[in-house]
C-alpha cells in the first residue's frame, strides 16, 4: 500500500511487486549439528524457517543505508526491517516512507528448466497449479470455430486453494455462481435461465496429479498408476474428495480417444487418504457437472517439481478440444435419472 501526494491531496494506491533475486535464504541445520536428522526430519515451522536477509554487520556498513539514514527515517522501523523497506521502494520507484503496509510472500527465485538427458522434463517450482492455469488460459485464447460453439467458453482461476479456499478470492466463495448469473443475465432476464444453464454446463477441474515414483511405487494403487508421457489423468475417488463420476469421466475420456490423446485414470490406495481439489467444492456449491483431471508430476508441494514435456502438449491439446468438441458431445448423451 502507496501513500502518494499529489497538489496536496493524498491517496492510496495498492501495487503489485516482485523481487526477482534471491535476497533470502532459509539455511537448514548442519547434519554435524544434528546427527538424527535422518532418522526423521522435523521442522518447527515457527523457529526453523526464519529466512535470513542480511547480516547487522553488513547493514549498518552499507553506504547507501547509512547515507539515507532508513533507521530513522522510517515510518514502518517498528513493524518492519528498513532494509527490506529500501529494497522494496527501489522496485516500485517510491520511497520508503510512502509504503504503508504490505503482504510478502518468499517463492522460489529459479527459474524453470527443460532438463534431463532428453530433454523430457521440466524442473520447476509451483507446477501445481501454475501449469494447468496457463494451459488452461491457452485454451481458451486459441482459435477453436467460436462461431459454431451454442455456449459459453470459461475459465476461472481460484486463489487459495491449498490452504481451503475459503476466502474471497478462493472457490469457497460465491464468485463462481455470481460470475455465472452475470453471463446467463447478459444474454435473459428469465429468471430460470440460470438454473437450466448450470444443468447444462460442464466443469474441468483441472490440478496437478501424482506420477507413479520409480522410488516409491508400493504408495501407488497397483492397477491405477499415473504415469509422466501419459497424459492427463482422470481423478477418482468414491468418497467424493474427487468431484469426478462415470459420465463426466466418460465425456473427457471420449474428446481423448477421438482426437487420439493419451488419458490415464487415478485411483489413491485403499490404505491411504486421498488428497482433494477444488471440484468438490464447485461441484457441492454450484450443481455444476464435474470431472477431475491433471497431469502427471512428481515433488508435488517440493520446492522443486517434475513434470514431462509430453503432457504439456497432451494438456494443452487436449483442453482446446475439449472446448471444441463438448457441446456436440453433450447433446448425444442421455442419463438414467
Amino acid at each position: 500500500m502507496i501513500r502518494e501526494e499529489k497538489g496536496g491531496s493524498v491517496s492510496y494506491s495498492h501495487r503489485l511487486v516482485r523481487i526477482e533475486e534471491p535476497i533470502m535464504c532459509v539455511p537448514t541445520l548442519a547434519i554435524h549439528l544434528d546427527r538424527g536428522v535422518n532418522d526423521g526430519f522435523k521442522v518447527n515451522a515457527q523457529s526453523h524457517l526464519l529466512p535470513v536477509l542480511a547480516t547487522s554487520v553488513k547493514v549498518e556498513l552499507n553506504k547507501e543505508f547509512a547515507e539515507n539514514g532508513l533507521v530513522e527515517k522510517t515510518t514502518n522501523k517498528s513493524r518492519h526491517h528498513a532494509f527490506l523497506l529500501q529494497m522494496i521502494a527501489n522496485k516500485l520507484g517510491c520511497q520508503p516512507d510512502q509504503i504503508c503496509d504490505f503482504e510478502l510472500q518468499a517463492c522460489d527465485t529459479q527459474p524453470s528448466v527443460v532438463a534431463g538427458a532428453a530433454k523430457e522434463f521440466i524442473f520447476s517450482g509451483r507446477l501445481d497449479n501454475l501449469c494447468m492455469l496457463l494451459l488452461s488460459e491457452d485454451a481458451t485464447s486459441s482459435d477453436s470455430d467460436p462461431e459454431n460453439e451454442s455456449g459459453v467458453r470459461m475459465v476461472a482461476l481460484f486463489d487459495h486453494e491449498e490452504v481451503g479456499s475459503n476466502s474471497a478470492q478462493g472457490a469457497g466463495s460465491p464468485a463462481m455462481l455470481d460470475a455465472l448469473s452475470r453471463i446467463t443475465y447478459s444474454f435473459t432476464s428469465d429468471s430460470k435461465m440460470l438454473t437450466k444453464a448450470i444443468q447444462r454446463s460442464f466443469l474441468v477441474s483441472a490440478d496437478m496429479a501424482h506420477a507413479l515414483h520409480p522410488n516409491y511405487m508400493d504408495k501407488h494403487e497397483e492397477s491405477h498408476q499415473s504415469k509422466l508421457h501419459g497424459g492427463l489423468v482422470i481423478k477418482h475417488n468414491a468418497n467424493q474428495r474427487y468431484a469426478t463420476n462415470a459420465v463426466t469421466s466418460f465425456i473427457f475420456w471420449e474428446i481423448a480417444v477421438k482426437h487420439n490423446l493419451p488419458i490415464q485414470d487415478f485411483v489413491v490406495r485403499n490404505d491411504m487418504p486421498c488428497g482433494s481439489t477444488i471440484g468438490p467444492i464447485l461441484a457441492g456449491g454450484v450443481g455444476i457437472r464435474t470431472v477431475d483431471i491433471g497431469a502427471p508430476q512428481l515433488s508435488m508441494h517440493g520446492i522443486r517439481e517434475m513434470c514431462a514435456v509430453d503432457d504439456v502438449k497432451h494438456s494443452n491439446e487436449h483442453f482446446k478440444a475439449f472446448f471444441h468438441e463438448f457441446s456436440q458431445l453433450d447433446t448425444k448423451i442421455s442419463v438414467d435419472t
